[in-house]
C-alpha cells in the first residue's frame, strides 16, 4: 500500500478544499465547457468544482484509493489512476493543466523535463499550465527544515513534517500523523528539489512563456529568501 493510500482517510482533515485556490485556478480556465486536467488530483475536489461550474474535468493520481473516492464523489468527471509522468497517454488537449501540493517534487530531473514537454503538447494554444511547489530556493540553503506542527480537529489530529536531509540532488521528506494520541502514519519519501530559476529554464526549453510567479494563491510576490511556496503560471502561445 502506498503512502497516500495510508494517508487517504485523513487527507481532507489535513488538506481541506480551499476556495482561494480554486478561484486562482479558474481565472486561467477559460470559458465554461473548456477541458481542465488536475495532475495529482487526490480526492478530486478541485475537479468537482470545475464540473459544477460547467467545465469538463479530468483528474489523475497515482493512488487508487484517491481515484476511487473522486470517482464516487464526482461521477461526471474522468478520473484515472496513473503516474502524472504518463499524461501523454491521455491523448487529449486542455485549456488548463495544473498540479498543486508539491507533486512535481516527486519527479526526477529527466522525468520532469519529459513531463513538461508532454504538458506543452497537451495544452491548447493560449492554454495555461500552473504548478505549486515549496520554495526550494530558500530550503536549499539549509541542511534540515522542520515545518510548523499542524494541529486540526480540535487537537485530535497532529501532522509533523520535516526535510531531514537536504541536498541539491535530493531531499528526504519525513511525515508523521498522530490521531488521538496514536501514530497512524510514519513515512519517509525521496523528493527532488529545483530552484525557481531551474524551473524557468526547463519551461523555456519546453516552449512555454512565463505569465506569473507567486508565493501564494493570493498572488503575493514570490521572495526566494523567505519560507513560502512557489506558484508559477505558464502559457502556450
Amino acid at each position: 500500500m502506498s503512502f497516500y493510500s495510508d494517508f487517504a482517510p485523513y487527507y481532507e482533515l489535513v488538506f481541506p478544499f480551499r476556495e482561494q485556490v480554486y478561484s486562482f485556478l479558474k481565472e486561467y480556465a477559460g470559458s465554461s465547457a473548456a477541458e481542465v486536467l488536475d495532475a495529482g488530483c487526490g480526492p478530486g475536489h478541485y475537479c468537482g468544482m470545475f464540473l459544477r461550474d460547467g467545465f469538463r474535468a479530468t483528474g489523475i493520481d497515482l493512488d487508487q484509493m484517491m481515484i476511487d473516492a473522486a470517482s464516487v464523489a464526482y461521477p461526471q468527471g474522468v478520473f484515472r489512476c496513473m503516474d502524472i509522468a504518463a499524461i501523454a497517454s491521455l491523448k487529449s488537449s486542455f485549456q488548463l493543466i495544473y498540479s498543486i501540493g508539491n507533486v512535481l517534487a516527486h519527479l526526477q530531473f529527466e522525468q520532469l523535463s519529459t513531463f513538461l514537454g508532454d504538458v506543452y503538447a497537451a495544452l491548447e494554444i493560449g492554454g495555461y499550465w500552473i504548478f505549486q511547489v515549496v520554495n526550494w530556493d530558500y530550503l536549499l540553503t539549509m541542511k534540515e527544515y522542520i515545518f510548523p506542527i499542524k494541529t486540526i480537529s480540535a487537537g485530535s489530529t497532529t501532522l509533523r513534517r520535516c526535510y531531514s536531509h537536504i541536498t541539491p540532488a535530493e531531499v528526504i521528506f519525513e511525515v508523521k500523523l498522530i490521531f488521538e494520541g496514536k501514530t497512524v502514519l510514519s513515512e519517509r519519501t525521496q523528493l527532488y528539489p529545483l530552484t525557481s530559476e531551474a524551473f524557468i529554464l526547463l519551461h523555456q526549453a519546453a516552449g512555454f512563456s512565463l505569465e506569473g510567479v507567486y508565493s501564494g494563491f493570493d498572488k503575493s510576490m514570490f521572495r526566494s529568501d523567505r519560507d513560502s511556496g512557489l506558484i508559477m503560471v505558464f502559457t502556450k502561445r
